[in-house]
């Protein structure tokens, strides 16, 4: 029985209705073993009073029913509410902590932002990029080189573990009320900036192997290392430009929750937000007007994400 859809009070209200309506039964009835009284009828008397008394215990046990029933999933429902509340705020605190945790992690995507948006905004070649990170080649993708070996120092790729969400969401009540467009975008990206954090660690490998002792810039001469070195910044760069993507958007999506305040399990996904864009430059656009009418603690989700666009 669904009682928190209304149908058990249903039931507990029909309990309470038949008891009262036998103990009407009851009194006529016992308004008919008084005029047996009257006419000295005793054998209908006697039985008018089998009926009277069946009908009336009768009566009191469903209503007793009936009312302690009603009482238990009252005091129930009581405490079912008072559960959610306390697991509501302990998420929302949660999902506060992820967001001022991940803030500071979005500074060290200056540094991927910088490489990336060299010559104008990154999109990956497959997808026409013309700009200077895509194009290099020569002693100055020796430099490039040279540049994103720095990068890998500065930036500790485990600090990402930050942005998963899920971990305060899946043993809570908030997982079923969440929308499920919602809680799967949040799972696959996710997913995506594990991908992203791991290949990049074999990509600055790969590249390191490739380039071997000496430095990057002679290297590039030799025209198969020269190919070969090329290959790796790309496919640095795709992972990179993945990276900060996803975790951006992580960022601005529980920003964003945490802004709905105890509403946000109700909280219906917006596309500025959750849709795939082109490139990361498109969905910054698209997503700024949104992010900035939203906020965390001093600031708007947009400022955490700590982007300055690269001239």
């Amino acid at each position: 029985m669904d009682f928190s859809a209304g149908h058990g009070y249903l039931l507990i209200g029909g309990l309470i209705l038949i008891g009262a309506g036998l103990l009407i039964i009851s009194l006529i009835v016992n308004l008919r073993v008084a005029h047996s009284v009257r006419d000295d009828v005793r054998h209908r008397e006697k039985l008018l009073e089998y009926y009277r008394n069946i009908f009336s215990q009768l009566g009191v046990i469903l209503i007793g029913i009936g009312v302690s029933l009603f009482i238990f999933f009252f005091q129930q429902n009581y405490q079912d509410q008072r559960k959610r509340e306390t697991e509501l705020q302990q998420v929302l605190a949660k999902l506060a902590a992820r967001v001022a945790r991940g803030a500071p992690v979005m500074q060290s995507l200056d540094e991927f932002d910088e490489l990336l948006d060299e010559g104008g905004p990154y999109l990956s070649p497959d997808l026409g990029g013309k700009n200077t990170a895509v194009t290099l080649q020569g002693t100055e993708l020796g430099k490039q080189a040279a540049k994103i070996l720095l990068v890998e120092r500065d930036i500790d790729l485990g600090d990402f573990e930050a942005l998963n969400l899920s971990r305060d969401f899946e043993s809570s009540f908030v997982l079923n009320e969440l929308d499920p467009r919602l809680w799967f975008d949040i799972v696959r990206d996710e997913s995506e900036i594990k991908y992203a954090t791991t290949q990049l660690a074999f990509d600055y490998k790969d590249l390191q192997q490739t380039i071997g002792g000496g430095p990057a810039e002679t290297v590039v001469a030799d025209p198969e290392k020269g190919r070969r070195i090329k290959q790796e910044v790309l496919d640095i760069f795709y992972d990179a430009d993945l990276l900060r993507q996803r975790a951006r958007r992580q960022l601005a999506r529980a920003c964003w929750l945490f802004g709905q305040g105890r509403g946000f399990v109700k909280a219906v996904p917006v596309d500025e937000i959750e849709a795939d864009a082109k490139s990361h430059q498109v969905w910054l656009d698209r997503s700024k007007p949104v992010l900035t009418q939203s906020r965390s603690g001093s600031g708007d989700c947009f400022a955490l994400l700590q982007y300055k666009r690269v001239s």
